[in-house]
């Protein structure tokens, strides 16, 4: 689960176990501030908190106005930090960092319960949610009327394909990015629950399974046997999809031979470039931990925009 989702995730745990809560969310940012516009901060009253707004910049301050805002028992606060603050030179945001927050209890005058559980369940199962705010009142409601707005996709999958060695270092380092990670591997030698525990292993074909998952826009493959039986299937029916991120293993070589297969199935240049090969960034990788991460760094990347197509 994405770590705002998690962080409100939280916040609605403690609240139906009757804690008083506050959310604080960052609203607009300038320079270097440390954490990016979205993100979550939520606080229990007795001062426990879980999330980041300014990644421990400036949660002290922010924490004492949540604490305050649920003590009171309604209103919010706009709270805004800059070079010229006290706080902000101490805090770490003095080279030119700016960040404004806007702190809201979980409650129907501020951010309501129901509609937090709504985000919650939808996204759970591939659905956009957003949550627009008023920072003049507080108040927050479904949709994008308001003048700040929070959206919410769905978490981010990733479908690995073929139950290698590499994807056993793939699944936990995605898992760690929040990233919910599946193999994908017909062949019953590689996909043994004694190699994946508590993994989720699809023994389908890739073109049956991904008929069945159904890759959106927040979903990235990548194809790891060096089969082409299986590979150029799984790449296949994700270039037949909106996938953000589609990547394949092996030498620039037997990527060139990959995309002459794929192009007499009829994908044309713009289709091809979609596919990043060899899979991951360069740097250096030279065992499966290594090449897990070249490729975990190469999907973060795509999904931020930073990385221009191969």
């Amino acid at each position: 689960m994405d770590d705002d989702l998690a962080t409100l995730a939280t916040g609605l745990d403690w609240a139906r176990a009757g804690h008083g809560v506050g959310i604080a969310t960052v609203m607009t940012t300038w320079g270097s501030a440390p954490r990016r516009m979205g993100s979550h901060l939520a606080v229990r009253a007795d001062g426990l908190f879980a999330g980041s707004v300014s990644g421990g910049c400036v949660e002290a301050d922010v924490i004492l106005a949540a604490q305050d805002l649920i003590a009171a028992g309604t209103g919010h606060a706009v709270l805004e930090f800059g070079v010229a603050d006290e706080v902000a030179w101490s805090a770490g945001l003095a080279c030119g960092g700016r960040i404004s927050i806007l702190v809201q209890r979980l409650a129907d005058d501020g951010l309501p319960v129901a509609l937090v559980a709504d985000v919650l369940a939808a996204t759970a199962v591939g659905e956009a949610r957003n949550i627009s705010s008023d920072p003049a009142t507080g108040q927050a409601q479904a949709g994008d009327a308001g003048p700040f707005v929070r959206a919410y996709p769905p978490p981010r999958r990733l479908l690995i394909i073929g139950a290698v060695h590499i994807a056993q270092a793939l699944v936990p380092l995605a898992q760690s990015l929040g990233i919910a990670a599946s193999v994908i591997d017909p062949r019953g030698l590689f996909a043994a629950d004694d190699r994946f525990a508590g993994v989720v292993l699809d023994r389908r074909w890739p073109d049956e399974a991904l008929a069945a998952l159904r890759p959106d826009a927040a979903t990235a493959l990548v194809a790891l046997t060096h089969d082409p039986k299986v590979d150029d299937v799984a790449l296949a029916a994700a270039l037949r999809s909106p996938a953000f991120y589609i990547a394949a293993l092996g030498s620039r070589k037997n990527h060139a031979a990959r995309l002459e297969r794929l192009a007499a199935q009829g994908f044309g240049a713009a289709d091809l470039a979609r596919i990043h090969g060899p899979a991951g960034l360069n740097i250096g990788a030279a065992n499966p931990a290594e090449i897990a991460l070249s490729i975990a760094a190469q999907l973060v990347a795509s999904w931020r925009g930073v990385l221009a197509r191969p």
